[in-house]
């Protein structure tokens, strides 16, 4: 393999104007790169990445942050393994690497040290939180003018980048394909309030129920935190008013399939399940007994437009490295959902 110093004797320049040319750091004579890069073709000479980070006072990876979720499988779980393939996939496109990093439980996130050691160039954020530590932290990013996307979270009176699904929309449409077939008593198992996607969702479902004609009941109104198990142990409260509740509706697929679990366990059979419909569309979904009506979210092409966003907007990327089809404006962004109809829902 050639040296940098190699090709520098060969076009005749220093190895430093060798290292500018490859780098892209600082004005050089049109002249002078084409003879440094004719020399490092002829020679086959290729810098490390290592090295083109040094130069470029650039770390080369896109940063990830994952959410502390307790008792689930993040990578495992449909909504994160999308999102992380197609943020991948950008990534890869542009030649940068993927840092993913977990929030410790309990503690926020110092998201600025991440760029002060230059460990990223860019971060897209995955489950922040709506409480005041976040909020700091991510005013402090922004402040400083460091390049930040965030996914799947909402702050009212800020402006970040941030990229999402319709969920208020995915939500009414679950409730409405319910409530036409003569749905009324709803139970909805939705997640954690701080997290907006929850919030988003349940002003969903009370767009859904006044558009029938009804109203919330809060008694029907439950919460898990986004794990099958969550699902499971909000099926004995499911269980106890079953002769009520006619059909559920469950904010991700994974605690929908999990009360179904819970409802087998109690010994109930499949025929005397109420509706049910889940959210995300995801693999486990059509595999369901009964296979599970759920919202469709576009999560590989939602990892997808974050990563084009920070990449070609916050670190000046060429348009030949992302896809220009996705919009540039730098406000929120929403991705729209779909309901996707299987047996689970369908009243016989």
């Amino acid at each position: 393999m050639a040296s940098r110093k190699e090709v520098a004797d060969l076009a005749g320049v220093s190895e430093a104007t060798v290292s500018r040319v490859l780098n892209g750091v600082g004005p050089i004579k049109e002249e002078t790169r084409r003879k440094v890069i004719e020399a490092s073709e002829q020679l086959g000479y290729v810098p490390s990445a290592l090295a083109r980070s040094f130069a470029r006072s650039k770390s080369g990876n896109l940063g990830v942050v994952l959410p502390y979720v307790p008792k689930a499988h993040l990578f495992s779980a449909y909504f994160f393994s999308e999102m992380l393939s197609g943020i991948g996939s950008k990534a890869r496109d542009s030649g940068m690497d993927l840092l993913v990093m977990f929030r410790t439980p309990g503690e926020v996130m110092n998201y600025t040290d991440l760029f002060r050691r230059q460990k990223v160039d860019a971060c897209i954020i995955l489950g922040a939180r709506d409480d005041y530590g976040e909020l700091d932290a991510l005013q402090q990013l922004q402040q400083e003018g460091h390049p930040f996307c965030i996914m799947n979270q909402h702050f009212d009176s800020e402006s970040f980048m941030e990229v999402d699904a319709d969920h208020v929309e995915g939500s009414r449409l679950a409730i409405r394909h319910l409530t036409v077939q003569g749905y009324r008593n709803i139970a909805f198992l939705n997640g954690p309030d701080s997290y907006s996607n929850s919030q988003e969702r349940l002003r969903g479902v009370q767009i859904g129920l006044n558009e029938a004609g009804m109203q919330v009941d809060s008694s029907l109104l439950l919460e898990g935190n986004y794990s099958r198990r969550s699902g499971v142990e909000a099926a004995a409260t499911i269980a106890a008013r079953l002769d009520e509740i006619d059909a559920v509706f469950a904010a991700n697929d994974r605690m929908a399939i999990g009360v179904m679990h819970g409802l087998r366990e109690r010994g109930i059979k499949v025929q005397d399940f109420p509706a049910f419909v889940g959210y995300d569309d995801s693999d486990a979904a059509e595999m369901a007994v009964p296979p599970l009506s759920s919202v469709r979210v576009p999560f590989y092409e939602m990892g997808e437009l974050a990563a084009s966003k920070l990449i070609h907007e916050s670190l000046g990327a060429t348009t030949s490295s992302v896809n220009t089809d996705f919009p540039s404006e730098t406000a929120r962004q929403l991705l729209p959902t779909e309901l996707i109809i299987r047996a689970s829902s369908i009243r016989n």
